[in-house]
């Protein structure tokens, strides 16, 4: 089993010691022990995507796309028809509406195009060449078997890639992220406005499809980096100034806003800490995600839980990373996971904090003016100031292996997480108990075919 240890960096020679936090020499609660590095690309690894569950996709600058068996590491095939960057990759499973339709995969590229690949032949299947720019964002509508490729104009295709329809041309860089909303609907980030879009499906009378613009919302100050659906009622939308809006997804107005991460305190912290001069790429909101209950915010290097009940963070970490945070997810067993261009993957645990204890009354010692209680009781007991700061974000794991900026991760229930950087690489992290067991499980296994295997001993 490998124990990953952590270092501090100590002021020397006018080098500033890092401010992360540290979680000692051995990391007794970080589950994924072991690691297996995968080579292959040759270029910045930038999506990974996940096809079922023992299979994932990885897509690179040089073009490439690569589908991985996760449980061994090894390259089933590789997707080689892009000549430039993979822009966006995502998922289209089978069709409820045409049986017989395999699950495929949808890539775009910084070559003005888009493919499909069959997941189970490993085969182009469809390609579309006549985008006049960069797809930089692609979103599957599976109720209606259609997608949607955006960059300076929004795009509505068939599986047969037929285009339905179409808009008119953005400007402001176009459309970097798509969301679907209810009733038929888009929201689509351009610049700092997010637009709303219906789509008028065919129907028996018409054959048409049409796509229109229904609402522009203008709240943001600044260029939109991050847009998630948290459930059918609610989207999320952050911006490069620090800005974090909830949103209505049935009528697209606002429900709550938070613009003053940097600061936010909590009593612990000095108070000159808000008099620090930022940086916008200490204050951009990077990464959301949502568990629903709350939303996680990757802003600059740091991160934090906006409970939506409330309305308000309820627990942070300023500084998470030593750079800024690329990729943040809630797991299904309740940790959080954040990676950074700094090449750390850091696994957290949000954890409540115990309630501050009631002022005891001074009692028969002030009644009869003994002691220091006399002096205390003419002075009003003052209450702790609610911050709503009522859980931390508890460091738990810190998986060290990259030497380049992460980009995203995976997490595979039965494999552990999957991780890609700016270093070419892809590294498995597994549950060093969890894979003793099966090598144990293996070994007996194979010793009972060959009949080496003592009577006396069994696995049940």
């Amino acid at each position: 089993m490998l124990r990953w240890l952590l270092g501090s960096r100590e002021a020397h020679n006018g080098v500033e010691k890092s401010a992360v936090v540290d979680i000692g020499e051995e990391q007794t609660q970080n589950p994924y022990t072991e690691l297996s590095v995968l080579q292959g690309h040759n270029d910045i690894v930038r999506f990974l995507l996940q096809i079922d569950e023992s299979r994932f996709a990885s897509a690179c600058d040089d073009g490439s796309v690569f589908i991985w068996d996760v449980q061994t590491g090894d390259i089933l095939c590789e997707l080689r028809g892009h000549t430039q960057k993979i822009t966006a990759i995502v998922a289209w499973g089978a069709s409820d509406i045409l049986q017989g339709k395999t699950d495929i995969i949808l890539t775009a590229s910084s070559d003005k195009t888009v493919i499909a690949w069959d997941c189970d032949s490993v085969q182009q299947v469809q390609k579309a060449t006549d985008f006049h720019s960069t797809v930089k964002t692609l979103l599957v509508l599976q109720s209606l078997d259609v997608w949607l490729s955006g960059g300076n104009e929004l795009r509505v295709w068939n599986r047969e890639f037929n285009l339905l329809c179409e808009t008119g041309y953005f400007v402001d860089g176009g459309i970097s992220s798509l969301i679907e909303l209810p009733k038929n609907c888009v929201a689509a980030a351009i610049g700092k406005d997010l637009i709303i879009f219906k789509l008028s499906v065919a129907s028996r009378e018409s054959d048409q499809w049409d796509v229109s613009e229904v609402r522009c919302l203008t709240a943001h100050q600044d260029i939109i980096r991050s847009l998630i659906t948290v459930n059918d009622l609610t989207f999320v939308s952050g911006s490069h100034a620090g800005e974090l809006i909830v949103w209505d997804a049935l009528d697209w107005t606002f429900k709550a806003v938070e613009r003053n991460f940097s600061e936010i305190l909590s009593p612990q912290d000095a108070p000159q800490e808000i008099k620090l001069l930022q940086t916008p790429e200490e204050i951009s909101v990077q990464h959301l995600a949502s568990d629903e209950e709350s939303v996680f915010a990757a802003v600059g290097r740091g991160l934090y839980v906006y409970n939506l009940q409330v309305k308000r963070v309820i627990a942070y970490q300023k500084r998470a990373h030593d750079s800024s945070i690329q990729h943040i997810a809630k797991l299904p067993n309740g940790q959080f996971v954040s990676c950074s261009e700094d090449g750390s993957v850091r696994i957290w645990e949000l954890r409540s904090k115990p309630l501050h204890a009631e002022s005891v009354p001074a009692g028969f010692f002030s009644m009869w003016g003994f002691g220091k209680a006399a002096k205390q009781s003419s002075h009003a007991v003052k209450k702790p100031h609610d911050t709503g700061i009522v859980a931390t974000l508890e460091l738990i794991g810190n998986l060290i292996g990259h030497s380049g900026s992460v980009q995203m991760f995976l997490y595979f229930k039965d494999h552990g997480l999957v991780t890609c950087s700016a270093d070419h690489l892809i590294i498995i992290w597994k549950e060093g108990n969890r894979e003793s067991r099966l090598r144990s499980l293996m070994l007996f296994q194979k010793l009972e075919q060959n009949g080496d295997l003592n009577p006396r001993f069994s696995l049940n």
